[in-house]
């Protein structure tokens, strides 16, 4: 493996966490001094009534823990991106040049959908604070993740000529322009996933742990570019997981889940048949966890409406170890070990495909 790449790829890592670890006593003061969690904690279920059992676990937490943490995430990574940017800019050597990773092939359009899932998901958690939990409602987020991803998904098809999805082992599928509406199904299908933000340091772990396997993917597709991204957003995560684990300083809340979620489709899609690879049919597996979370809620409601009886104490299944009398940690550290486990899977199935 090229050294000059594999060093593009780490700096972007290791500053991104040393922003994000400078960074984040300055939000943190402002989250505590703004109160910046929710005035009335708990949750309701989607029938309009409180969800009991979540909120015998987790009501008192959320009353006096800031939201907004994601802005740790977002943030320390648009700083180390266009700071190597200007860096390289203004002192154009062979060296800052080489770093500079910020390109209209590779990371011009994750870097879109970054912005703007954070900047709605900031929006929501900004009413969600200031209204009292009534935060922008599901239908217009999910609305703008909708319009975002069928402008990225047309951008795929007509701007990059993409209209085949990679086969583990055989030949791409051509599905034409298809490829649109099925990059939006995968954007939805992964912002529902972000509910996985409901333990401490949880959802921290598990993305960083999909992000670098993506990271490592797209190095070995030579996308060097989209991998320092990747590594650098693995480096943002992972300074937010250093204030998130039990007891959390704040939580994630829509402004990271979205950004992230969003960024991770468009990753995926970028990894496929543009790098030669299987990037999106890797996603169900080195996000395994992500599914799980999604299908455990699905499950639960269908469970509810056509047994009349829940299959899960709590969904999603998190939350159902817990309500079992797993600890929290015990929950987060074995999430860990699995998130580790598919991702080095993953990884091992891109590299024989």
């Amino acid at each position: 493996m090229d050294i000059v790449n594999l060093t593009k790829v780490m700096v972007p890592a290791f500053v991104a966490f040393t922003v994000g670890i400078a960074i984040t006593p300055v939000i943190t003061h402002f989250l505590y001094q703004y109160k910046v969690w929710k005035k009335n904690p708990g949750k309701t279920t989607l029938e309009g009534t409180d969800a009991i059992e979540f909120n015998k676990l987790h009501k008192e937490n959320e009353r006096k823990t800031p939201r907004m943490g994601g802005v740790v995430i977002w943030g320390s990574a648009l700083i180390t991106i266009l700071s190597i940017w200007i860096i390289s800019l203004l002192f154009p050597t062979a060296e800052t040049l080489k770093m500079d990773f910020l390109s209209r092939e590779q990371t011009w359009i994750p870097l879109f959908a970054l912005g703007i899932g954070a900047l709605t998901g900031f929006i929501s958690d900004l009413f969600d604070v200031a209204f009292h939990g009534r935060g922008v409602s599901l239908r217009y987020r999910l609305l703008v993740v909708f319009v975002l991803s069928l402008f990225i998904g047309w951008w795929f098809y007509a701007k990059l000529a993409i209209s085949t999805i990679g086969v583990p082992f055989g030949q791409p599928l051509e599905i034409g322009w298809l490829i649109i509406p099925a990059f939006i199904l995968t954007s939805l299908g992964l912002y529902a996933s972000g509910i996985i933000d409901g333990i401490d340091g949880l959802s921290g772990g598990v993305f960083s742990m999909i992000f670098g396997a993506y990271a490592f993917i797209a190095l070995s597709q030579n996308q060097v570019d989209l991998a320092a991204f990747s590594a650098m957003l693995v480096g943002a995560i992972l300074a937010f997981l250093w204030f998130n684990v039990p007891p959390a300083r704040f939580y994630m809340t829509e402004t990271g889940s979205m950004a992230l979620t969003l960024t991770l489709a468009t990753i995926a899609f970028m990894t496929d048949t543009l790098g030669d690879g299987i990037g999106i049919a890797l996603l169900p597996i080195i996000g395994f966890l992500l599914v799980a979370t999604v299908a455990s809620t699905i499950l639960q409601q269908l469970s509810k409406k056509f047994l009349k009886r829940k299959l899960f104490r709590i969904a999603p299944l998190h939350h159902h170890f817990e309500a079992l009398g797993w600890p929290t940690s015990k929950v987060t550290f074995r999430y860990w070990i699995l998130g580790a486990i598919f991702a080095l899977f993953g990884i091992i199935l891109a590299l024989i495909a």
